[in-house]
């Protein structure tokens, strides 16, 4: 009796323990259908001036939930077929910004490219209550086609893809500058203007839109910036220089013969040049106000549809604007504007900051936000700098105060101490001359004269333009791949120029080892570049694998999206790096021939 009356205690104790449990189980807010509707939607298409395009999205929601409901995710999406075109997205309203995971299922949908965007606070989805946000997508160029004569397409979606139905959708294209001609067809027929509006869009919406239209001069061009270095220096007596280096590819089927530019608010004294350090003519100020300074950039020659172009805008800036004395006279602030008010999309961009001689960095202001930055620090001077991944015109929209604001400590005294260092050099020297000088002539000791070996012209000329030759060709081939992985060549006509491409790299190869021979045995700086030459080389060749590694990587799904990207950007700037080690080697033999 005891046995079962303690089987019996035991079995109340776990149904009421289990009654409990579920009872405290509450069912998902997020996952129930009918707890907010969606009231409007502003649909807007932006093109940026090299042909990447945003994606503007804000959304009005209702809640329709019980009190104290809420939600923490929002999915939404577009049609799959342009989701390897999305290189960035966002989500804010006025108050946070969001995390957007990109490319997942819409709610087990196929042929969508799904989106989620994360609330840190859940959103109140009470009866009544109102939200609004706004998601944005950048999307790359591939989707804007050119004819070559000022002509473009671009495909777009022609609605958002949401998960329930929307009263109200509101469409607007934002076309560039001066542009004519502008023509909006959807799958279901042409558009009177350049917006249009639905009632009642259907949820998983699968539409495609296309604009057609022309723009005069050089308001849109299709390329690309892989890479924008800007570097700002800070003299001792306030003077600040700076200079902004861009690697582009002209993704059009014209050659590009300008660029325009932003450059710091109040910039001066404007020139430019290419990575070899030959000038263009003076730039050319297009827009200039409180925030802009827009310049148009003249290439000396055109850059070639599928071709890669580095080049260089130097400039100066008031150190009025831009620094200022705080208390007590060794302290100063200054304040600098990151990439604002671009009007293109930047891969990678950097901001280096050099301070004078003696300065020291005592802080760094918190309105960078999550932007990462680094403080490298030599024996005399500190060193900031900031990488940002992907910059577009977002950057206005996300970070108004998107600022860099450091204080620095630096004594005036500093001023003197390059000069007083030179004058003890020399001093050190003029003594050292004497002292041999006034010391007894010993004899010459007798033995035979070493022999000093110099190149012929022409072998150093034959060497420069067949290394010329080689670099040309790697480019060619560079562009023929880039061609064949568009779709923009035949597979037969790829494999013979191809071909061809690698017999003549194969002549030139051999030809290139009997040079280098030479050079190495005449030896001295010949030698010395030389082996320079090999050694940036084999950094080439050693990137070029790892770039293949982590592509073939990426491809099986081992590594993400983002450090995908990070890493390709780490390798491009040590590719960069050892390519001008080449040029500045070529440029000092070809000096050797004048």
């Amino acid at each position: 009796m005891r046995r079962i009356a303690l089987g019996f205690v035991i079995a109340a104790i776990t149904v009421m323990m289990f009654a409990s449990f579920l009872g405290s189980i509450k069912p998902a807010s997020a996952n129930s259908n009918q707890d907010y509707a969606i009231q409007h939607v502003d649909h807007t298409i932006q093109i940026m001036s090299n042909g990447y395009f945003l994606i503007n999205d804000t959304i009005s929601i209702v809640g329709n939930a019980s009190q104290g409901t809420t939600l923490d995710k929002f999915s939404m999406g577009f049609p799959y077929k342009y989701g390897p075109y999305v290189v960035r997205g966002v989500a804010y309203n006025e108050t946070d910004v969001f995390n957007v995971t990109l490319n997942i299922p819409l709610e087990n949908r196929t042929g969508f490219y799904g989106v989620e965007v994360s609330f840190p606070d859940p959103l109140d989805i009470s009866a009544g209550v109102a939200h609004t946000f706004t998601v944005v997508f950048v999307l790359s160029n591939n989707l804007v086609t050119s004819s070559g004569t000022n002509s473009f397409s671009m495909d777009f979606p022609a609605y958002p893809s949401l998960t329930k139905t929307v009263d109200d959708c509101n469409v607007k294209v934002v076309f560039p500058q001066n542009a004519s001609s502008t023509t909006i067809v959807k799958d279901d027929g042409p558009v009177n203007g350049t917006s249009y509006e639905l009632t009642a869009l259907p949820a998983f919406t699968y539409s495609s839109a296309n604009a057609t239209f022309s723009v005069s001069g050089e308001k849109l061009q299709l390329f690309d910036i892989m890479t924008l270095v800007r570097a700002v220096s800070v003299g001792g007596a306030g003077d600040i220089g700076g200079s902004d280096s861009y690697y582009i590819t002209n993704e059009g089927p014209t050659s590009m013969a300008v660029m325009e530019v932003l450059l710091p608010p109040n910039a001066t004294s404007v020139s430019a040049h290419d990575q070899f350090g030959r000038e263009f003519a003076a730039p050319t100020l297009v827009l200039d106000n409180e925030t802009t300074d827009l310049y148009r950039v003249a290439f000396t020659s055109p850059l070639e549809s599928n071709k890669s172009f580095r080049f260089t805008v130097a400039y100066q800036l008031s150190s009025e604007v831009y620094v200022s004395t705080m208390e007590g006279s060794n302290t100063f602030s200054l304040t600098f504007p990151l990439f604002q008010h671009v009007n293109y999309y930047v891969e990678q961009a950097s901001i280096t900051l050099t301070l004078p001689e003696g300065a020291r960095i005592l802080n760094v202001g918190d309105t960078l936000g999550n932007t990462g930055y680094g403080i490298s620090s030599s024996v005399f001077q500190d060193t900031l700098t900031v990488d940002k991944e992907g910059v577009s015109p977002l950057e206005d929209i996300l970070s108004s105060e998107d600022v860099l604001q450091v204080v620095y400590q630096y004594n005036p005294l500093w001023l003197s101490f390059r000069p007083a260092l030179w004058m003890w050099a020399i001093s050190v020297v003029v003594g050292a001359v004497v002292f041999v000088w006034k010391r007894p002539k010993a004899a010459a000791p007798i033995g035979a004269p070493g022999a000093v070996v110099r190149l012929r012209p022409e072998y150093i000329r034959a060497f420069v333009d067949a290394y010329e030759e080689k670099r040309k060709i790697a480019k060619e081939s560079e562009s023929l791949e880039t061609m064949v992985r568009k779709g923009r060549i035949p597979r037969r006509r790829y494999k013979v120029r191809k071909k061809t491409l690698e017999t003549r790299l194969n002549t030139l190869s051999a030809t290139l080892t009997e040079h280098k021979e030479r050079m190495h045995a005449a030896g001295g700086k010949y030698g010395d570049l030389m082996r320079q030459l090999e050694v940036a080389e084999t950094e080439i060749n050693e990137v070029e694998t790892n770039i293949k590694s982590i592509e073939a990587r990426h491809g099986r799904g081992e590594i993400s999206l983002e450090a995908h990207r990070k890493l390709l950007g780490d390798y491009q700037h040590r590719k960069e790096a050892a390519e001008t080690a080449i040029s500045g080697i070529l440029l000092r033999l070809r000096e050797e021939i004048r």
